[in-house]
């Protein structure tokens, strides 16, 4: 696809966000869009966003669960860029006003303390990288009208990033068995989802182990200090004003969102 076109179709996502107003799917416009397409769409945003001064604060990984990976007939996950604007972990509050229609997801978060980098990493070499890992909530929205996206259209769309919140319990990884974490997600007192760590390619080092060989393929590094978010445990809920949601994890403890 022509950098132009590619240009393009980025400026409408970039305007959809700013605007808060939904856009037709790409994929209507331009039926050949492919996956390699896509990502030089978010990268294109993504630079511009750099540009304007934003930081990147770490990388989100989407698509992990075999359900969703066959409804959307694709057999590898997919990754979005996280901006350190995007952290709402200080206040635990969303702004529904800056998003159109989110959606939140319980997943475990991982702080790097060193570098992934070289293309062959393992789920060990994840776990030697890692300074800790947190519950944390992922809250995704689309620029893509009642969520009718394809997989190039969420990858043009940065996977979906939004906002995230961490939780404040911090485990070392020797503290805790990721595939057997289970995870209770309440809206108010009703339970709205529930699954376990090994929902997430049946380990969540193995989440990030494939993150940081597929972003080699692009140039880029998982640096330390970033944040990765590594991918949901049940199915997303949709998120409205005046929501309030706990995510109940075990060994790992709590992280709460409220919606204003």
């Amino acid at each position: 696809m022509s950098p132009d076109t590619i240009g393009a179709l980025a400026n409408q996502l970039y305007e959809a966000e700013r605007h808060c107003k939904a856009i037709p799917p790409l994929t209507g416009q331009e039926p050949s869009l492919t996956i390699d397409d896509a990502y030089q769409i978010q990268l294109a945003n993504v630079k511009r966003v750099l540009d304007m001064g934003h930081v990147i604060s770490g990388k989100k990984i989407g698509l992990t669960s075999p359900g969703i990976q066959k409804q959307m007939g694709v057999n590898e996950p997919d990754y979005g860029h996280l901006f350190a604007a995007m952290d709402n972990s200080a206040a635990g509050t969303i702004n529904t006003a800056a998003l159109i229609q989110p959606k939140i997801e319980g997943e475990v978060a991982f702080v790097l303390k060193a570098d992934l980098s070289g293309g062959q990493v393992s789920p060990k070499d994840v776990i030697n990288a890692t300074d800790y890992v947190a519950a944390a909530f992922e809250i995704v929205d689309s620029r893509i009208a009642d969520w009718k996206i394809k997989l190039v259209d969420t990858v043009s769309d940065n996977a979906s990033s939004g906002r995230y919140i961490i939780g404040n319990t911090r485990l070392k990884l020797s503290e805790v068995d990721l595939p057997r974490v289970t995870m209770r997600l309440f809206k108010g007192s009703e339970l709205a989802g529930e699954g376990t760590g090994e929902a997430v390619l049946g380990d969540p080092c193995i989440s990030v182990a494939w993150l940081a060989n597929r972003l080699w393929s692009y140039g880029v590094t998982l640096k330390a200090g970033e944040v990765i978010l590594s991918g949901a445990f049940s199915a997303a809920p949709l998120a409205c004003k005046g929501d309030v949601f706990t995510a109940e994890f075990s060994s790992l403890g709590k992280v709460r969102a409220e919606f204003i």
